[in-house]
């Protein structure tokens, strides 16, 4: 006598009752729409799905600023960190004892007179 293959027969309750069971059960499109599309529901669905769409945008939106935002942060730290350099370094070369060394090589030398006031009278 030959061995054939074949389909084993589930018996019992285990198979009946499963969860999968329960959810294809639940999720069944044939019997849904059996009677065709309720369309009853399409303006819901449909704002479902515009409500869906501008919180997708609105995320990658305010991802994008965020982005933007933390690059400008970086990008004005840098700036700050710059006019503060070059902000002392103008304190000092503007006082009087280092315009003085910066100009000796010139040939330039400090006025040993003080200042003096020209007074033009006025015409009568």
């Amino acid at each position: 006598m030959a061995a054939r293959n074949t389909f084993k027969l589930k018996t019992g309750r285990s198979g009946k009752n499963s969860l999968f069971k329960r959810m294809e059960g639940a999720l069944n499109m044939d019997s849904i729409f059996e009677d065709g599309l309720p369309v009853k529901y399409l303006p819901h669905m449909l704002f479902v799905v515009a409500l869906t769409l501008v919180y997708i945008g609105n995320s990658h939106y305010a991802e994008k600023n965020a982005r933007r935002i933390s690059t400008l942060e970086k990008r004005v730290e840098d700036l700050r960190a710059d006019y503060h350099t070059l902000k002392s370094d103008y304190m000092v070369n503007r006082m009087q004892s280092e315009v003085a060394r910066k100009v000796k090589p010139m040939g330039l030398v400090e006025s040993q007179t003080p200042p003096f006031k020209v007074v033009v009278p006025p015409k009568k």
